[in-house]
C-alpha cells in the first residue's frame, strides 16, 4: 500500500502545533490515522450494503466538513465500529452516518 507521505507529514505537523504532544508523538498518530483510514472505508462500505442504503453517507462531522448540517431530529440511517486513530492507540469505537437526503446546506451568516 502507498501512502500520501506530503499528508502525513502535513497532519503530524497540525497535531504538533496544537501543543500537546511531542512531534514523535504527533507523527505517530499521523501514521495511524493514514494506516485507518483504508480499514475504515472499507467497515462504512460493508455497513451501508449491510443497511441497504445507495444514496451518499457521512458522518455528522464529515457533512459539517461539506458545508452541510444535519436537520434537527434526523435519525442515523447506521452505526458502525471504526478505528479511532486520535489518540494513536488503535482503540476502537461507535460512528453514526447520516444521508444526503438528511441535510441541508449550512445558510450564509
Amino acid at each position: 500500500m502507498k501512502y500520501n507521505l506530503s499528508k502525513i507529514m502535513t497532519r503530524a505537523w497540525q497535531i504538533f502545533r496544537k501543543g500537546k504532544t511531542t512531534f514523535a508523538e504527533a507523527l505517530h498518530r499521523a501514521w495511524q490515522a493514514a494506516k485507518a483510514e483504508p480499514i475504515n472505508a472499507e467497515l462504512v462500505e460493508l455497513a451501508k450494503a449491510a443497511a441497504g442504503i445507495s444514496e451518499e453517507v457521512h458522518s455528522w462531522a464529515g457533512w459539517q466538513r461539506l458545508g452541510y448540517m444535519v436537520q434537527h431530529g434526523s435519525k442515523c440511517l447506521f452505526q458502525t465500529v471504526v478505528i479511532d486513530a486520535a489518540k494513536g492507540d488503535g482503540k476502537t469505537k461507535v460512528k453514526s452516518y447520516f444521508g444526503a437526503s438528511q441535510v441541508q446546506p449550512i445558510p450564509a451568516a
